[in-house]
């Protein structure tokens, strides 16, 4: 409950007289000094029938509300983050969480002595490991669970139980990640691709309407969730794929030509990036590597590479006359010195190599 909710519902319910503006005494004259010492308090006054009975008034409209649902009070549970998990659901990626990316949430609960923000969970039946479900509050699951094994071991996870369905989940979980700057534009989009086939059979119109989002941004976030891991691969952090700038590139992937030469890039740039963590230098830039990916179509029609395998006497003995949509064409060569079993896984490297770069056949 908020604090201002149960502050108020607590004095309605008080036993404590109200306080009326009759019953206060007058304070004393603090300019004065002709007294040598202070005037002797007033007596305190009998408590009226009014007062009575306006204080019986007002705890029974506070029962009423109370009973009406106008006011509600929720219990705050104190649970052990040992026995709670993480609903799948959630947009948010418990694997990518870190102590550089709560450290501001974890400063926070340490500062104030404890974590001041419930969160929202699910109660789970017939789970031997778990009693309850993180719904909203991922972050908050994280940092207690992180400060409980550095140094803070009796820090509880504040929360709060809820009665909800999957998709009541989900639109909970997502009014409170809409909110969140540390949630990717690429982790809402999936969250959304698997929502609109577990909640809302596939029906997009649905969907936006029960998340009140506009039907055309619901249709580009769930483009950009299409892009594959492989091209996704090129970027030193999925958190740097954001919907605008990605819109475009999940577009050109619809070409299965510009397709092929998109991952082809992407497996160029996602070595490098593994090269560069390795020696400890920055990671490409995401718009670096968003503007390489872009680019790769036009840079692969101007220079195509030829893809041939030699035989172990350097001669070709099988290489790639055409990928298309019609198929693979490939051409076995004669005089390379190369023996049946050899050709043969020439072909086989090749066809990997396609299906690698996304040129290969679709079955």
């Amino acid at each position: 409950m908020a604090r201002k909710q149960s502050d108020y519902l607590a004095a309605l319910l008080s036993d404590d007289d109200l306080n009326l503006d009759d019953d206060i005494a007058p304070a004393a004259d603090a300019a004065s000094e002709e007294s040598p010492s202070p005037p002797p308090a007033p007596e305190p006054r009998p408590r009226t029938e009014r007062t009575r009975g306006t204080t019986l008034l007002g705890r029974e409209s506070a029962l009423a509300r109370v009973a009406s649902g106008e006011v509600r009070q929720v219990t705050q549970l104190l649970l052990d983050p040992t026995r709670v998990k993480v609903w799948p659901g959630n947009a948010r990626s418990y694997a990518h969480l870190s102590e550089e990316s709560c450290r501001e949430l974890i400063d926070s609960i340490v500062a104030e002595g404890g974590q001041k923000v419930p969160a929202v969970v699910r109660r789970l039946e017939g789970d031997p490991d778990y009693d309850y479900e993180v719904i909203a509050g991922t972050r908050r699951h994280w940092s207690i669970s992180w400060l409980r094994r550095h140094s803070y071991p009796d820090l509880q996870f504040v929360a709060q139980v809820a009665q909800l369905d999957d998709e009541a989940a989900f639109r909970l979980a997502d009014l409170e990640n809409r909110a969140r700057k540390d949630v990717s534009d690429l982790e809402r989009a999936r969250n959304y691709a698997q929502a609109l086939r577990d909640h809302y059979g596939n029906h997009m119109t649905r969907m936006a309407e029960r998340l009140k989002l506009s039907k055309g941004w619901l249709s580009k976030m769930l483009k950009v969730a299409a892009i594959p891991d492989a091209v996704l691969s090129a970027f030193a952090s999925p958190a740097d794929v954001q919907l605008k700038p990605a819109y475009p590139l999940a577009q050109l992937l619809d070409d299965r030509d510009k397709a092929a030469a998109i991952r082809k890039e992407a497996s160029r740039l996602a070595r490098e990036q593994v090269n560069r963590r390795t020696d400890g230098r920055p990671s490409i830039p995401a718009p670096d590597v968003l503007k390489a990916l872009l680019a790769a179509p036009d840079a692969e029609r101007a220079t195509p590479v030829p893809m041939f395998i030699p035989s172990r006497h350097g001669r070709p003995m099988a290489s790639v006359q055409s990928s298309n949509r019609q198929g693979v064409t490939l051409r076995l060569h004669s005089g390379s010195g190369a023996n049946r079993e050899e050709v043969l896984n020439a072909v086989r490297n090749l066809l990997i190599q396609l299906d690698e770069e996304g040129r290969g056949l679709q079955t």
